[in-house]
């Protein structure tokens, strides 16, 4: 069956007026109606547990949404210290810049947790309220996680680091009033006026003359030396939590775990690491006792991490701990180990001392029963550096990625100015 011309030309022109408005309502639908988004000038990762987003910069503000620590946002503006951060779902809202982390950071943070995987743990520690963990040791850098109450953490390592006091502005210099005149009009308001203090009378010109004798020009006079003031430090250590999680916290708000009957010994000193040098079992109590070996810190904030370590053993006849051996005024280093010794009964244990030559040896002692004695003694060579979270340079934008293989749409555009040069009758 034929179409007459006119039948095929009218279901053509029904096609091409279909194909056009598919194309209409497609472009209508990727321009939309809503207000197009502030371009993007850099990313960052939340750093909080939970990080709030507030519709303005006013502590009060209301809040728009919420995002867990370590999820992307980008940066769209910046105003001072706080920032406008857009999440993967499209929510914009303004924060504290002290509570994100730039890509860098982030980075750093995850080769830190990596690496403190491998480190030994040097006893399990607790909080008794929520406690900060920040992605370095000092209170002005961001915090990241928030210890709950009675949560365990494992502490792995320790650093003492300078407290920064926060700056203070300077105060202008104060402004003299003068006694106003009881006058009216113009010429009281001008009395009333603030004026500058007056000049200060100039010295004598002889002055250094007259100044004489000085308690430097007197014989046998020597000048006492002064000691530079001391900056004030913190005690930190670097935990893990059961997750994976590394960041540091305050030494003075960590509370290690051994149990009471053993850390009523402290006398007032912090218990710095511990472990478990075997079991015990009592028959007369129907209990399993532990034989321990701790480190103390008789002082906070010292280059070394205890200066006294102590062993206890359980006694099944008088049902307490007695001191098996005991070593005080020492500098002492993690990791603090307990081991299996090759040829020994018992468990021992080994610690990282520096002695008088300013060198550091690994100190291997045996344990058995009552008796301690040291096996062996070589030099120590420290592990490599942690890690450390740089300090925030700006939340720069990242790299554009490598550009992916062309389009459809990219190659037809290359493909159909060569078509139609093509010679016809081909």
């Amino acid at each position: 069956m034929r179409h007459s011309p006119r039948t095929g030309g009218r279901a053509g022109n029904r096609v091409g007026e279909r194909f056009f408005a598919i194309l209409a309502v497609l472009f209508l639908a990727s321009c939309g109606s809503g207000k197009p988004q502030q371009p993007s000038t850099g990313a960052a990762y939340a750093g909080p547990a939970t990080l709030i987003l507030r519709r303005d910069l006013a502590s009060k503000a209301p809040t728009v949404g919420s995002v867990r620590h370590g999820e992307k946002l980008e940066v769209i503006e910046t105003r001072r210290r706080f920032v406008k951060v857009r999440t993967p779902e499209g929510v914009e809202g303004w924060t504290d810049s002290n509570l994100l982390l730039t890509p860098q950071q982030m980075g750093d943070l995850q080769r830190l947790a990596e690496r403190a995987a491998k480190f030994p743990s040097q006893g399990t520690a607790t909080v008794y309220e929520p406690l900060n963990m920040h992605t370095e040791p000092a209170r002005q850098s961001a915090s990241f996680f928030q210890i709950s109450e009675a949560a365990p953490v494992e502490v792995i390592a320790h650093r003492v680091a300078p407290r920064v006091a926060q700056s203070t502005a300077l105060r202008p210099a104060p402004v003299v009033r003068r006694a106003a005149r009881r006058t009216k009009g113009k010429d009281s308001r001008q009395a009333n006026s603030l004026l500058p203090p007056p000049p200060s009378p100039r010295p004598p010109a002889n002055w250094e003359v007259i100044s004489r004798p000085r308690a430097a020009d007197l014989p046998g006079y020597a000048a006492k030396p002064v000691a530079p003031a001391a900056s004030a430090v913190d005690d930190w250590d670097l935990v893990r939590t059961r997750d994976g999680k590394a960041g540091w916290v305050l030494s003075r708000m960590l509370t290690m775990s051994i149990p009471d009957d053993v850390a009523q010994y402290a006398e007032g000193h912090r218990i710095t690491a511990y472990a478990s040098l075997g079991e015990v079992q009592d028959k007369n109590l129907n209990q399993v006792k532990h034989n321990w070996l701790w480190t103390t810190s008789s002082g906070g904030a010292q280059p070394y991490e205890f200066d006294s370590f102590r062993v206890f053993v359980w006694s099944t006849s008088r049902h307490r701990y007695e001191t098996a051996y005991i070593e005080r005024n020492v500098k002492g280093f993690y990791p603090v180990d307990a081991e299996s010794i090759p040829g020994e009964d018992g468990k021992g244990f080994s610690l990282v001392l520096e002695e008088k030559d300013g060198k550091r040896y690994k100190k291997t002692y045996a344990f058995t029963g009552y008796h301690v004695r040291m096996i062996s003694k070589v030099p120590y060579e420290a592990p490599p550096e942690l890690p450390e979270v740089r300090a925030a340079s700006g939340f720069a934008p990242e790299p554009e990625p490598a550009p992916a293989e062309s389009s459809w749409a990219q190659r037809f555009r290359e493909w159909r100015p060569r078509w139609l040069a093509r010679p016809k009758g081909n």
